[in-house]
């Protein structure tokens, strides 16, 4: 029987932060910018800086059927790979992306109040 790991208590840690910094986006491209930085920084969580993450190794896919994309290197690297394998993780970043894409698309339905908070000269 294999063993799953369980990395709740990061997502725990990182939800607070994330769940602020989403509802004060103020555009859709907020919402994938603070996607990207949590999932980098619960990933940096997680494996405690035996690995680098970088802004490329995310994305949050809107359009896609998983609404996100973890790069080929990071699916690569085999601390990561077996984490994603035999974990929660994928799990957690689907609440994530979840989470994002409902902000993104209100965002996206209701572009009058991106357009208010910028301010013309």
């Amino acid at each position: 029987m294999i063993k799953q790991l369980s990395f709740t208590r990061h997502e725990h840690k990182i939800l607070p932060n994330f769940r602020q910094m989403i509802s004060k986006a103020e555009s859709t491209e907020d919402v994938k910018k603070f996607f990207v930085y949590t999932a980098i920084e619960l990933f940096g969580n997680i494996f405690e800086g035996k690995m680098d993450f970088e802004y490329e190794d995310i994305a949050l896919m809107p359009d896609s059927d998983h609404h996100y994309k973890v790069s080929k290197r990071l699916l690569s690297l085999e601390d990561f790979n077996s984490a994603w394998n035999n974990s929660d993780l994928p799990v957690i970043i689907d609440h994530l992306a979840e989470s994002a894409i409902h902000r993104y698309k209100h965002l996206q339905k209701h572009p009058e109040k991106t357009d208010a908070k910028i301010k013309f000269p």
